[in-house]
C-alpha cells in the first residue's frame, strides 16, 4: 500500500486491525483476568505482552503468508452456520486443492487427480506449509506420488482454501504452541506466543475479519474497516469502555471455542455494514470526514461527531467485542497453562535479550517502511 502525502496531508493511511492502541489494550487488560498463580507471571511481563501485541501486524509487511492468519472469509464458503466448511484444516485444504505441473515443453497440466495417495502426499509436502497459498515442490520428489509418466520442470500446489483465510484453524495450532511453550519453561517463548495469540484472538472478534467484504469495498463503504476497529476505539475506549471483564475460564473444547468466536463475529456483520450505510445517507456529507493531526502528518479520517453517531448506532458493539476479546485472551493463556500441567511460573527466569529484541523490532519496522503490505490493506 502506498502512502500519498500532499501538502503535509496523509491522503491514504494504513490501519491495522483494532489499531495498535486496541491490540495493546486488549493484551494488557487480559492479564487482569488471570488467577493468582498465572497473574503474577504475566503482570511481571505486562509491558512486553502489551507492546508486542502488534508484532503480527508488522509481520504482514515481511512475510507473504502472514495475512491469511488474521481472517477467514466465511461468506465465501456459504451461509451461517457454515456447516459445509470442514473444521479440520487438512480436510478443508484437500477439498479445495489444485496441483499443477509445468512440462519440459512449457505446458501446464492439472495433476490433482493424478495424486496416488492424498494423505501421504499431504504429509510429505503440505503439512508443514499448510498455511501457505502456494507450495513449490521439487518435481523429482513429487514423481513417486503421481500416476503420471511425464517429466516436469515445476510442480506447484495451490491451496485455494487458505486464500480466504485460516484464522480459527491457526488459533488451534497456535494454542498448542503456547502449551508447548509452558511445558518447556522457556519464558521468552511463552511471552512471544502469548503476545501473538492475543493479537489473533482479537482479530477473530472483529466482524470484518470474517467476510470478503472486509473493507466495505463491495458495498461502496470503503474505509469501514479502519472506522469500526481503529477510529471508534481510539475515540471512545479510554473514557467510555469498562475493560474489567471478570475472571478467565478454562476452555474445554478449543476448536468449538475458536469457531464460536468467528461465527459470533460474523453474525454482527450485517449490523456493522447496515448502520454505517444508513448513517452515511442521512448525515451531512461535509461533516463525515475531517483532518486530524497524527505525528508529522495530517490524516483524513471520520469526524468525531460522525464517529459518535455510528458508535451510538452500534449500541455498544465495539466495547462488547473488545471485552469479549480480553476475556478470551486471558482464558486462552490460562487454558494453555492448565493443559501444560500447571507449571510453577514463579521459578522461571527470563533471558530476554533487550538488544536482540530491539534489533528484531527495527527489522520489523524496516520491513514495514520498505514494503507494501502483503495481503489486504484496510486503509481509508
Amino acid at each position: 500500500m502506498m502512502l500519498v502525502v500532499i501538502g503535509g496531508i496523509l491522503i491514504s493511511s494504513a490501519h491495522t486491525p483494532w489499531g495498535f492502541y486496541g491490540h495493546k489494550l486488549i493484551n494488557k487488560m487480559a492479564v487482569f483476568t488471570l488467577p493468582q498463580d498465572v497473574l503474577v507471571f504475566y503482570k511481571q511481563h505486562i509491558h512486553y505482552i502489551s507492546e508486542h501485541a502488534v508484532d503480527p501486524d508488522k509481520r504482514r509487511y515481511a512475510l507473504k503468508n502472514e495475512a491469511y492468519r488474521h481472517y477467514i472469509d466465511l461468506d465465501h464458503w456459504g451461509t451461517y452456520p457454515f456447516d459445509n466448511v470442514p473444521r479440520d484444516l487438512k480436510a478443508a485444504i484437500q477439498s479445495h486443492a489444485e496441483l499443477k505441473g509445468i512440462t519440459l515443453e512449457g505446458d501446464t497440466l492439472n495433476l490433482t487427480s493424478s495424486i496416488r495417495d492424498s494423505e501421504a502426499f499431504f504429509k510429505e509436502f503440505i503439512q508443514f506449509d499448510q498455511y501457505s497459498v502456494v507450495v513449490n515442490i521439487d518435481p523429482l520428489d513429487a514423481k513417486p506420488f503421481l500416476n503420471d509418466t511425464l517429466q516436469y520442470s515445476e510442480v506447484i500446489f495451490k491451496n485455494h482454501f487458505a486464500e480466504y483465510g485460516v484464522l480459527p484453524f491457526f488459533l488451534e495450532h497456535y494454542f498448542q504452541r503456547l502449551v508447548k511453550a509452558f511445558e518447556s519453561g522457556d519464558v521468552d517463548f511463552i511471552l512471544k506466543i502469548s503476545a501473538d495469540i492475543g493479537h489473533y484472538i482479537s482479530d477473530a472478534h472483529v466482524p470484518l475479519h470474517t467476510t470478503e467484504n472486509y473493507n466495505g469495498q463491495l458495498t461502496d463503504q470503503l474505509g469501514i474497516h479502519a472506522f469500526w476497529e481503529s477510529r471508534l476505539p481510539e475515540l471512545f475506549a479510554e473514557e467510555d469502555y469498562d475493560m474489567l471483564v471478570g475472571k478467565a475460564i478454562y476452555i474445554i473444547d478449543k476448536e468449538e471455542y475458536f469457531w464460536n468466536i468467528v461465527l459470533d463475529s460474523h453474525q454482527l456483520l450485517a449490523e456493522v455494514l447496515n448502520e454505517e450505510w444508513n448513517l452515511k445517507q442521512s448525515f451531512p456529507e461535509d461533516r463525515q470526514f475531517c483532518f486530524d493531526k497524527r505525528g508529522d502528518y495530517t490524516v483524513r479520517t471520520q469526524c468525531p461527531e460522525y464517529a459518535k453517531a455510528y458508535h451510538e448506532a452500534l449500541g455498544g458493539m465495539v466495547e462488547q467485542r473488545m471485552r469479549d476479546a480480553i476475556l478470551a485472551t486471558g482464558s486462552v493463556w490460562y487454558s494453555a497453562w492448565i493443559d501444560a500441567g500447571q507449571p510453577d511460573l514463579d521459578i522461571l527466569v527470563s533471558n530476554l535479550d533487550e538488544e536482540q529484541l530491539l534489533k528484531q523490532q527495527k527489522e520489523l519496522e524496516a520491513a514495514k517502511n520498505a514494503n507494501e503490505i502483503y495481503g489486504r490493506s484496510h486503509g481509508n
